[in-house]
This record gives structure tokens, sequence and C-alpha cells, in this order.
């Protein structure tokens, strides 16, 4: 019998009537690249079916609003009571299935976050109220009636459509939540108030609702938050007598922890890179010991070891994956036939969330066929082999060479350091930064195991790229700090970013920081760590995130935590031996500090990267030496040239 490393992460089990292959499931993520009209595109199809191709046992449709007329958050929401959405919703049933995984919706309605586009209608919450400058009103009664049959009516439908189960979304802050909101649900009648049996009445009478629709033998999933986790909201003892509230009429109870409603929170909903794996283990652990239903655990999920305790110890029965199956898909098949350490483990750095939002795509940071699944699933013609000469070993140039070594063709990946990883080796030692490194290590590891002639210490010149006689060159090179031009930015007290990183011991007590970018912001937060008071003086009006929005609430949140003193629309002028001079709002201040430190930006090597152009018959330029970016871009550039060579 073949020995299986993780027995307990792959036993089946059974919920309802249905069994389930393993103990990991694809947690509920919406996808937002649909048209005006309410359809998904054929790439949503792709997207969730990819998960189902790498092991997970469910696989959830996120956001599947069962109400279009008070329940939607835009007017591209995928709505089940919507018969122009059945065909989009089939199609994804099909490709999930198909590959022995139990395809999921995840039953929503956005309550007070509903209805906030022009000529939507009319919003209802818990009671009347305003939210960031939207009028909602207190639902009456009739309408709660009429809520609790569109629950019912959705799972239905859903049913009806192929799916295998369905998840009634009751946390997070959307419409049950609130209901169960003491700080919101405030009302009067038998639906709120004080006493936790009222406010989660209506999550009792759509349970009911839709078990009766449904039938007993159908698998049905409620999301819940354990606890709120902010001053106001309700503890794990409400979240408690909830669970047992509604144990009797589901089959899964799947505990989360936050809402994403509350910026304080945020990060614990969806845990940051500053949160520890499994943080929110402890909430589904509390509540499993009051119910008798399988329970489920979910947030900062992907070790191996983790998940597979988490089950052995009886803290859940189910392990619920989000960002991790986004990083890498493949997640179960790998833990299950043992190439665990291969798992493309997922940073945390929230840069999918963010661009969900932005560009209605889930682009990884460090997965470059993510949101291009439709792309990955047609075939591209055998490539002819080359010689491929490779400028730098950083995120791009490593990127470059494993995708270039998988297509065949011969591969020489030059570093000028003696290290592969490039500028992001600076902060290998950040305690929330130690993923970064774990995937720069891997990326390494996965080049030498490729067969990537690697050399290291070797600076890629022309005469160097002549020497080789390479058909095709591909400049990685990356970018250089910028050094600000003020007065004594030269002085012994001043370090860069990168040299404060590499060698915090330099850095004194007191400590001033030049630029407030996501690399100034995380410094800040590492130094004040290690007892450094810190003090940010940024030219603009905010932290400049580059489109991370998501991140940046985790910031706002450890920036709070830290203390650090944020300085916008200030300028810093001259360093001096006592510290930064600055113009602000309040006019000039010197700012006490034994060490100035400049992260005001990158400055590309353009041209460096230049001199290169001529010495191949095909030369390409990626990553930072083009424009500084993010990962992400260096990532999917990489990939997409150097699939595309020949």
């Amino acid at each position: 019998m073949n020995q299986v490393k993780y027995p307990n992460l792959f036993k089946p089990i059974a919920l309802g009537g249905t069994l389930f292959r393993n103990r990991i499931f694809a947690a509920p993520t919406g996808f937002m690249d649909n048209s005006r009209f309410g359809e998904m595109p054929p790439e949503a199809a792709s997207y969730y079916e990819r998960k189902a191709k790498g092991g997970a046992a469910a696989v959830t449709l996120g956001v599947c609003v069962v109400d279009s007329k008070y329940g939607c958050s835009s007017p591209c929401s995928i709505c089940l009571d919507d018969p122009l959405s059945r065909n989009s919703f089939c199609r994804i049933v099909d490709a999930v299935r198909r590959h022995g995984a139990v395809c999921s919706a995840e039953l929503c309605h956005n309550g007070t976050s509903a209805n906030r586009y022009k000529d939507m209608g009319k919003t209802y919450g818990p009671v009347d109220g305003v939210d960031n400058g939207y009028r909602f009103y207190e639902m009456p009664e009739d309408v709660i009636l009429y809520t609790i049959d569109k629950f019912a009516e959705g799972a239905a439908t859903a049913k009806s459509y192929g799916f295998g189960m369905v998840m009634l979304h009751a946390g997070h802050g959307w419409f049950i939540s609130q209901f169960l909101s003491p700080k919101l649900n405030t009302r009067k009648d038998k639906w709120g108030g004080p006493d936790i049996e009222n406010r989660s009445r209506i999550t009792v009478e759509i349970l009911k609702a839709i078990r009766k629709t449904v039938g007993p033998g159908f698998p049905v999933e409620v999301r819940i938050s354990g606890s709120e986790c902010y001053d106001g909201g309700y503890g794990i003892e409400e979240g408690i007598k909830f669970a047992k509230q509604i144990e009797p009429y589901i089959d899964l109870l799947h505990v989360s922890a936050g809402s994403h409603e509350v910026e304080e929170v945020f990060g614990v909903t969806h845990p940051s890179l500053f949160m520890p794996d499994g943080c929110n283990v402890q909430y589904a652990e509390e509540i499993k010991k009051h119910v008798k239903c399988p329970v489920a655990t979910v947030g900062a999920l992907a070790d191996p070891d983790l998940m597979e305790n988490i089950i052995a110890s009886g803290k859940a029965d189910v392990v619920e994956v989000a960002r991790g199956l986004i990083a890498d898909p493949d997640l179960p098949k790998k833990i299950r036939t043992g190439r665990g350490a291969e798992i493309n483990t997922c940073m945390r750095c929230l840069h999918c969330f963010s661009v969900l939002h932005t560009a209605g795509q889930f682009y990884c940071a460090i997965n470059p066929e993510s949101g291009r699944e439709a792309e990955m699933n047609l075939a591209i013609p055998p490539a002819q082999k080359k010689k491929v000469l490779i400028a730098g070993g950083g995120v791009a140039g490593m990127q470059a060479a494993l995708t270039c070594a998988g297509r065949g063709h011969e591969v020489i990946l030059c570093e000028k350091s003696g290290r592969l990883g490039g500028a992001l080796r600076c902060e290998e030692n950040v305690p929330f930064k130690l993923k970064l490194a774990k995937y720069l290590d891997r990326q390494a590891e996965k080049l030498a195991a490729a067969g990537v002639d690697i050399r290291l210490g070797t600076e890629v010149t022309p005469d160097y790229a002549d020497r080789e006689r390479a058909d095709v060159i591909i400049a990685a090179l990356g970018a250089r700090p910028i050094k600000p031009q003020i007065p004594g930015i030269d002085g012994e007290n001043v370090l860069s970013a990168e040299e404060a990183y590499v060698s915090p011991e330099k850095v004194g007590s007191s400590v001033a920081i030049i630029g407030a970018g996501l690399s100034g912001t995380e410094l800040a937060i590492y130094l004040s760590s290690l007892g450094r008071k810190v003090t940010v003086v940024e030219v603009l009006g905010e932290i400049s995130h580059g489109g991370n929005i998501q991140h940046l609430k985790a910031l706002n949140t450890e920036i709070r935590k830290c203390g650090i003193d944020m300085r916008f629309d200030t300028k810093a002028l001259e360093v001096t031996a006592e510290g930064l001079i600055s113009e602000g709002p309040d006019g000039m201040k010197t700012i006490k500090a034994d060490t100035v430190i400049y992260a005001i930006g990158q400055r590309p090597l353009w041209d460096e990267t230049e001199s290169l152009n001529y010495c191949a018959p095909d030369f390409y330029m990626i990553g930072d030496c083009v424009a500084p970016r993010n990962i992400m871009n260096a990532t999917s550039m990489a990939f997409s040239i150097a699939r595309n060579i020949t």
C-alpha cells in the first residue's frame, strides 16, 4: 500500500449525501471580469477549473448574489435570480465537476453595501444609517421575508444548475453578519437587539428555507466570522452561540474571522503578511468544542504540516484555501505526491486581491499563469531550440530562465552578484518577508534542477555577450536606488533603504525615512519592531502603494500599531548631524534622528540595458530595467516573453 505522508488531509469526508475526495477545499473567490448583463466569460470557467485540476475537493464560486433587486454590489454582479446568467454558471459547474471536484456556490447579499451605483435601487440594512456617505434604510419585515425566500430560491437554482453544494455567506460584514452585529443591529423587534438569538434569527430562517428547497441530502455550508475581532463587534463567545443555533440545519460550519468592511481587521479576515500562518484556526478550534457538525477553518493556510496537524489534532475537519490556490492551484496534488517543497507558497502580499478590484483579474505576484488560465489551456507550437543568454538573476531573470528551460532552450543565466534573487534579497531576514525569501530560494532551486547554466559573479557586458554568440539575449538588469539630491545626503548618518534592510544594526535609535512607498513604509514597520523610533516624510499626500490597495489597509493598521509618525505633503530639504530638515504644512521642521534613510524609488539601468541591444539577433528587456514596478509585472512579463521565443 502506498504510504501517504498526510493521511488525515487526504481522508475523504462525507457531507450530506456527497463524498469529498480530501479535506482541502478551494475557498470562495469572486470573478469580477463580468459583462454589464451579469454574465461570466469563458475565462471564468478556466479559472475555477484550474483549481479542480489541481486536486481541491471542492471549488466554491464566490459572490453569487441571490437578490438582483436589493443585494448587488455592482451592475456587473452575478445573480442567481437572473436567467441570463444560467449558461455561464452551468459552464463553470461542468468545468469543475468533470475533474472530480464538487462545485459549490457562495450565496451572497451585500446588505448595506448594495446598490451604491446610479439607479440600482434602494439599499437596506438592519437599521437606518449612513456608510461612507451612502444612505441605507431599516429593512421592513415584509422585505426580510422576501429576502429569506430569495436565499432559498438561490440555493434551489444553484442545485438545478448542477452545483453540488451551496455556501451561505454569513460573515465578513455582509448582509447576514450585519444582522448579527451588536454594533449595527439595534432593532427593537424579533430580528435584532441585544439578544443573540434575535440577531441570529434571520440566518436560522434562511437556513430552514434553504433546507426545505434543496432537501436533506444536499450539502449546505455556512461561512461565519467566529469573532469580529474589533471593538463593538461580537467576540468568540457570541460566535459559539451563533454556531450552536445554526448547527441543526447545516453540513459544514466554515469558521473565518473579522470583517472586510472594517479596515483595522481586514488583514485578519484576509491575513496579511504581518500575520502568522493559520492565524484564524483558533476560532474554528474553539467553536468545534461546542458543535457536532464538521468544522472548516480558513486563513493563511498553505503549509502541509500545519494543515495535516489541524485535521489530525481535531482543531477542524476541513481546511479551506483561497490565495494559496491562486499562487499554486496544484497545491493539493503536490502535497499528496510528496512534492510539498515545490509548492509556490502564497506570500500574502494581497496583490491578487488588489488587482482583482482594479483590473478584474486575479493576477498573482509569483504565479504568472494566474488570470491567464484560459490561455494556458491552449497549446503553443514546440520551440525551436535557441541559445538564450539572460543578464540578471533577479525575479524577472529567474522566471525567464525557468520558462526558457521548460521550453527546451539552452539557457545561460548571469548574475553580477554572488547570489540569485536580485535587490529583493536585502529583505530576506525581515520576519514578515520570510515567504519572499522562500520564494527566491525555491526559484533558485528550480533553476538548478532545470539544468540552467548559472554563472554568479558575472556581469554581462557587450564584450561578454559578443563572445557568447547567443541567439537571444534577455536583459533583466533591474534598477538601483535613487539618491535624493539634497545637502548632506552623503553624510555618515545616511543609508539607503537597501542598506538598512541588510544591516539594521547600523541604524540608530531614532530614524527619519524619506519616502512613503512600499519599501519605505515596510522598512519603517520593520525598524519599529526592532525598537527604533521612526518618522516617515513623503512629498505626496498619501502612501505610494503602487496599486496594491488591499495591502495598504494592512500597512495602515501596522503603522498605527507601531506609532510611526507619518508626515505627508512634506519635502526633505537637508540632512544634518541632528537629523532631517523638512518642509510641510506646518512650515520648516527639524526631525531629530540618529539615522536618515532614503527610499524614494529606483532608477532603471537603461544605459546598461541598451548597450546589449545589438549583441544578439533577438533581444528583449524585462522587469525593472524597463520601468520599476512590482513582482507581478516582472514575473508575468518574463514568463510571457520567454514562453513565446520562437
